[in-house]
């Protein structure tokens, strides 16, 4: 069993490397990167590929280790009682069962995704440092200790908003996922864009670099950014005139709302641009 990418994400070496290697240990892994790199969507394309169900989790910030595991409704059973109904009579009916605890009892191995595990509580990764690792947990209402029947394969992405425990940290295989390089973004492109001009798709990646480049950014673009704006520079016919100037002068890309995402950096791209051209 092993995951060699597919044919809607790809996935460089090292990255397919690292996958392959948290399936051998049987450990959990840990994906940073920048936002938009595709760590999300690691998880969906490694349970494609590997025909499994993929069970996902998005953590918030008010999320917490015990909701992916179960949760007690004792209002409803309150309620119930308060009602003089009979499956009150029965704790069990009144159990919510959390993402590990379906992914335990699946009859197939499972894709786990845990998403954004920084968003929450600097101890929720501490607080399921056993479910992890043993793969089992007890259920205090019922007395009963849930077993993963199958080892679910578990991907946990994080976007470095917050640094995470050494315990948890050592229980997982760790991979950061690289900015593309520009013949990978290309790849990358060709999956969502096949039939794409070849001079738009040059000139468009020219403009994207070189934004990035800019010195000062709050937050740069991203690949996501990246395909949002040439699926707008393709749907409304944007010539690739536009995305150059005739005497090589820096302009600003037209529709370049899809790749700046505040006012700071908006502004600072048009006044550097200014200054570009007012020094020629």
């Amino acid at each position: 069993m092993r995951f060699e990418g597919s044919d809607n994400y790809v996935a460089t070496p090292d990255l397919m490397l690292a996958v392959n290697a948290a399936i051998r240990l049987q450990r959990p892994l840990l994906i940073k990167g920048e936002p938009g790199t595709g760590k999300t969507m690691l998880a969906e394309e490694v349970a494609a590929a590997l025909g499994m169900p993929l069970m996902q989790w998005h953590i918030k910030s008010t999320t917490k280790a015990q909701q992916g595991l179960y949760e007690y409704d004792a209002v409803s059973r309150l309620r119930d009682s308060q009602l003089g109904d009979d499956k009150v009579k029965d704790i069990g009916n009144y159990i919510v069962k959390g993402t590990l605890w379906q992914a335990f009892e699946a009859g197939e191995q499972t894709v786990v995704l845990i998403d954004e595990i920084d968003k929450a509580d600097i101890e929720f990764p501490n607080d399921l440092l056993r479910e992890l690792d043993r793969m089992e947990f007890y259920v205090y209402e019922t007395r009963e200790l849930v077993k993963a029947r199958q080892r679910p394969i578990v991907i946990i992405t994080s976007n470095n908003e917050k640094e995470l425990p050494d315990a948890f940290l050592r229980r997982c295989f760790f991979h950061y996922i690289k900015f593309p390089d520009r013949d990978t973004m290309q790849k990358i492109v060709d999956v969502h864009f096949p039939d794409i001009k070849r001079t738009l798709l040059k000139e468009a990646l020219e403009v994207f670099f070189g934004l990035r480049e800019v010195p000062g950014l709050k937050k740069k673009p991203s690949t996501s950014e990246l395909i949002d704006w040439l699926k707008l520079l393709v749907a409304e016919e944007i010539p690739v005139e536009a995305l150059r100037s005739p005497d090589q002068k820096a302009i600003i890309p037209p529709l370049h709302g899809a790749l700046l995402k505040n006012e700071q950096d908006m502004h600072l791209f048009e006044r550097l641009v200014f200054m570009a051209q007012r020094n020629r």
